[in-house]
Formats: C-alpha cells, sequence, structure tokens
C-alpha cells in the first residue's frame, strides 16, 4: 500500500509528465493515444542515463491530458483572459502553454482543489525554468484562472 506521501508524489510527477506531453503533442504532432502510450511505456519509473524518473499516477496523467484536449478552446480562452492583450497564448513559450492547458485542465474538468493545483504547477515551472521569473508569472496566470474557472474555491 503506497503512503498519502507517494500519492502525493506520483501526482506530482503525473503533471510534470502531462505537461512535457502536451508539450510534445503539439511540437510532434502525435494524437493523443500515442503520446499517452509512448509515456507510460518508456517514462513513468524508467532510468536513463540523467538519472530515474519517477512512478507517475497514470490515471492523473492520463485524465490531465485527455481533459486538456478535450477543453483546449475553453481552456485556451481562459488563459487568453488570464493575460495581457499583447500576448496571447499563440505567443508564449510552448512549455508554458502546455503547463497551462494541464492546469485548466484541472480547473475546468478535475476536482482538484485550485489552491493545491497552482502550487503544483507553479512547481512544475520551477522544474522548467530554474533559473527564470516564470514561476511567478506562472501563479499570476493560474491564480486569475482559477478565480474565473472556480470562484466558490476562493
Amino acid at each position: 500500500m503506497t503512503s498519502t506521501a507517494e500519492k502525493r508524489q506520483m501526482k506530482s510527477a503525473a503533471r510534470l509528465y502531462a505537461v512535457q506531453a502536451l508539450f510534445q503533442m503539439e511540437s510532434s504532432g502525435q494524437t493523443v493515444q500515442a503520446i499517452t502510450r509512448e509515456f507510460e511505456s518508456h517514462r513513468f519509473g524508467a532510468t536513463y542515463d540523467e538519472g530515474e524518473f519517477v512512478e507517475g499516477d497514470v490515471d492523473h496523467f492520463r485524465a490531465i491530458v485527455a481533459s486538456a484536449v478535450n477543453w483546449q478552446a475553453k481552456i485556451d480562452q481562459l488563459t487568453d483572459r488570464a493575460l495581457v492583450a499583447k500576448w496571447p497564448i499563440d505567443r508564449i513559450d510552448p512549455v508554458l502553454r502546455a503547463l497551462f492547458r494541464a492546469a485548466g485542465a484541472e480547473f475546468v474538468d478535475m476536482d482538484t482543489p485550485p489552491k493545491v493545483a497552482i502550487n503544483e504547477y507553479v512547481d512544475v515551472a520551477k522544474a522548467f525554468f530554474p533559473e527564470g521569473k516564470e514561476s511567478k508569472f506562472v501563479n499570476a496566470v493560474l491564480d486569475h484562472m482559477a478565480r474565473e474557472a472556480k470562484p466558490a474555491a476562493f
């Protein structure tokens, strides 16, 4: 039986993998099925020269990716409203775009408490951009998105 801390770590890993998968889908044009199959077969718990990949929560990963794809138009509109007019979502770094879509999936179609999702995706941003200010930007955009998508949670 896995502990609560292990389950939390597996969900965190699933979020990171979901961002990577959404980025890869956009850049390569691969289907949801092909991407999820690749990640589940080759990423979750795999060991490479760089180190070992953490085992992710497969169900949470699938739910995020599927919801991000199914609700992409709504999520992108939420994101656009959270951004300044001069920076629509299609001008944003593709990694951040994938991150906003993954987080948006949790706001729009899942029961994750918004504050939990915000904290988790800010950590994902720090993993991708350890030297930058992106995590503060991500925090601000996600806060705006969450307040619009789930106002009762605030």
